[in-house]
């Protein structure tokens, strides 16, 4: 189950669960994630650091093959980052490769792509160039994000690369078969081409679309599914199932408000206010039900310690009040009287996904009942139009996911 269709597997053009989902069976980076979540050698064999800490040699495997026969090369790697790193790249993860060697220049249009700190010696190895040492970039290389492009399908389809199947190229497990950008379903068979193909035992991988929590229920049940996301109230009708399970992701959901200048939300009081009158625990505990925790800041819990004082970096900056609806009153009245206005209107922006629309209605509620003067208009969307419309702007609150990448 996948709860939106894959609009690109090319990771410079987008980034999304499901797109991620896929990759992460259809490709092989330099490294991949083991049983324990440490990076373990894929198309790298190995790696040799300079004293520095700032300059890496990968040494890659002669064996690993793209679906088309292929060998993967370095040049491979040099592509796809180059395209990620480019200010022309809408997947809003050039960022990712910040620290090689001119790639925050490149994104801000300051340098040109081939001078990004990366280049391959030959077929088989890559040398990468850091402008600070790091000590997670190998644990960086195990995301979607640095998997490697077929050089020769790039430049024979050029922007079609990565819109559908025949257009792409899959170094990895599996390798996708009757998909488009807009297909709601989609099948990944095994590659006969991957280098450890003995080691996989499935024959192939059906993927589907299902948006609605009730929905994906029914067809689990059917054995339509092998596996269902359920939240809500499917959720809280299932407490009880065996067949229930809870995955523990690292990550948060978060509303992100519109701060521009001269926009409503770029007051201070007013931001305040929205935060202290959502009741957190009632959203997770009654709305989510799935298992969810209360969220109280940008990190997300166990993502990481504070150095100082070795307590979890989420609780250590979690603000003293959380929840105070009369301080959230107080703030709200303040903050319309700075702005000369006795009301206000905010749009909030969200997937169509029955977890999004279940958060929106309850965000729309909580402040609304709450806020005096305040109106809220929810509109939920397809993911990349709602995505489309925050990037552009067009909105006052948009309900958001980051999930740790990785470590």
């Amino acid at each position: 189950m996948e709860t939106d269709v894959v609009s690109s597997l090319d990771t410079s053009v987008t980034a999304s669960i499901p797109q991620w989902d896929t990759l992460v069976q259809t490709m092989a980076g330099l490294y991949r994630s083991d049983k324990n979540d440490q990076p373990v050698p894929a198309v790298a064999t190995s790696y040799h650091k300079s004293s520095d800490d700032k300059t890496y040699t990968f040494n890659l495997r002669h064996n690993a093959k793209w679906s088309n026969g292929d060998t993967v090369t370095a040049q491979d790697f040099v592509t796809a980052w180059r395209k990620g790193v480019s200010p022309k790249a809408m997947s809003g993860y050039n960022y990712i490769f910040s620290n090689i060697k001119n790639a925050d220049q490149i994104s801000q249009g300051k340098k040109a792509v081939n001078s990004l700190g990366v280049k391959a010696v030959g077929k088989y190895k890559l040398v990468v160039q850091l402008e600070n040492p790091e000590p997670t970039f190998i644990d960086k290389m195990v995301i979607p994000a640095f998997y490697p492009q077929n050089t020769r399908l790039v430049k024979k389809y050029g922007a079609k690369y990565g819109t559908a199947a025949k257009y792409t190229a899959f170094d990895g497990a599996f390798k996708v078969t009757k998909w488009t950008n807009t297909s709601e379903k989609w099948t990944a068979v095994k590659n006969p081409y991957y280098y450890a193909k003995s080691a996989v035992k499935l024959q192939k991988l059906n993927y589907q679309v299902v948006k609605d929590s009730n929905t994906a229920h029914q067809l689990f049940q059917q054995g339509s599914l092998d596996d269902a996301v359920v939240s809500g109230t499917t959720a809280q009708g299932l407490q009880n199932n065996k067949n229930l399970y809870y995955l523990y992701r690292s990550g948060n959901n978060f509303v992100n408000l519109n701060m521009a200048k001269g926009a409503v939300l770029a007051n201070k009081q007013l931001r305040q206010a929205l935060y202290l009158a959502v009741n957190h625990t009632q959203l997770s505990k009654k709305v989510l039900a799935d298992g969810s925790k209360p969220s109280y800041t940008f990190s997300a819990p166990n993502a990481a310690k504070d150095p100082a004082s070795g307590k979890d970096f989420a609780t250590a900056a979690q603000p003293k009040e959380t929840y105070n609806v009369a301080k959230a009153k107080k703030l709200w009245q303040a903050g319309l009287k700075q702005l000369g206005k006795s009301k206000v209107d905010l749009t909030l922006v969200a997937s169509d996904t029955t977890t999004d629309k279940n958060v929106s209605d309850f965000l729309q509620s909580q402040l609304e009942s709450k806020l005096p003067g305040l109106k809220v208009t929810v509109k939920n969307l397809p993911p990349k139009s709602a995505y489309n419309l925050a990037a552009n702007d067009k909105y006052d609150l948009y309900l958001s996911l980051w999930l740790n990448d990785y470590a």
